[in-house]
């Protein structure tokens, strides 16, 4: 029988399509031509939604926490995963981003562990924590971003009487889909529990601009493992300064912005997460941009707006918010702004499949 015979609107060429389409599905089979758009739609239509965290509203709930759940082995670490809206069932801010507050109390020791996810920590506020990687003690401070490449062991430990928080972020969601996840556990205890204002990486590589003979090959991730608040906020200034002089050097009117670097290769400081820092200068209002990359930001400093999608979200000290592929974004403030994020650029450059649009001025 074929359409010809029967046209393709009559009851026995339907009803022989419908036993088609069920033996296929009987083998595991799915015809293209049923299922084209939502496999190749004509611009990505993401899960994840733009959605907004207050800090005055995880703090408290990091806080709570510590005096219920231990830091130990097993559970690992005191970090609470930011579940974006879009993603019910999984704790991923976007498909390929993992973004948690962690909160260490005093005097508490998180034990070493290593996996093959990479990972960031960003500090709002505070001190008295050192990160320990691969055996080498790195301070964490307000503004700082510490590294923690994939498969290197680490664990912190607060030294003071205060606890603290900082923003986590991994590619736990990449790894995960891609079946690439591999965990160790390491010592109980930090296995170096000095605490010196310089960690030996910084040491050896914290010299902006010069390179150590005894090991300058390029690295696929950085051996740098600290990025100091100093250096990323005078860099930004020095931005702002210039577009005042009237030389380049910013990425939009009154919108400086940096990018954190494998000093190896000048590349990302991680193979799969991009991360930078903004400073919009009160007043100043961004263009609209799109981009296929997903990201994460986080207030460090000042208040503003950011409409994502036509919809604006107030930013206050702390918040984070989550920009998913392909949604158009506007930040704009008033009083000055200053904000960290980390996004999936890297593999998505690599892949060949970025694309970034940038409207008009507004």
């Amino acid at each position: 029988m074929t359409t010809l015979d029967t046209g393709f609107d009559s009851p026995q060429h339907q009803a022989a399509l419908t036993e088609l389409y069920d033996d296929f599905a009987a083998v595991g089979m799915t015809p293209l031509w049923r299922t084209r758009e939502g496999l190749m739609p004509f611009s990505p239509e993401p899960r994840a939604v733009p959605h907004l965290w207050r800090w005055a509203e995880l703090h408290p709930l990091a806080a709570r926490s510590a005096d219920l759940v231990p830091v130990g082995r097993g559970g690992e670490r005191r970090a609470i995963g930011l579940g974006n809206p879009g993603l019910p069932g999984d704790p991923y801010a976007t498909p390929t981003l993992w973004a948690a507050i962690q909160y260490l109390a005093p005097r508490e020791n998180a034990p070493e562990h290593r996996h093959t996810q990479s990972a960031f920590r960003f500090v709002l506020e505070g001190d008295g924590v050192w990160t320990v990687v691969d055996g080498d003690p790195v301070a964490m401070r307000r503004g700082d971003l510490l590294l923690t490449p994939g498969w290197r062991f680490h664990g912190h430990q607060n030294v003071s009487d205060t606890p603290m928080a900082w923003l986590d972020g991994l590619d736990i969601p990449f790894v995960a889909t891609t079946d690439q996840g591999f965990f160790e556990f390491g010592p109980e205890v930090v296995r170096d529990s000095s605490t010196p204002e310089r960690s030996r990486n910084e040491r050896l590589w914290g010299s902006a601009g010069v390179t150590p003979e005894s090991a300058a090959a390029a690295q696929p991730a950085s051996p740098l493992m600290a990025y100091r608040w100093a250096n990323t906020d005078a860099a930004l200034t020095a931005q702002l300064e210039l577009e005042q002089e009237g030389h380049p050097g910013v990425l939009g009117p009154g919108h400086a912005a940096v990018r954190f670097s494998n000093p190896t290769t000048g590349g990302d400081a991680l193979t799969t997460m991009r991360m930078g820092m903004h400073r919009l200068r009160a007043g100043a209002r961004t263009r609209p941009v799109r981009t296929t990359a997903s990201s994460v930001w986080q207030v460090f400093d000042g208040t503003g707006t950011v409409t994502l999608s036509g919809t604006d979200f107030t930013l206050a000290h702390g918040d984070v918010f989550v920009v998913p592929s392909w949604t158009e974004t506007t930040l704009h403030t008033d009083t000055g702004l200053d904000l960290f994020t980390f996004s999936d650029a890297p593999i998505i450059e690599r892949l060949s499949l970025l694309r970034t649009e940038t409207g008009a001025a507004r």
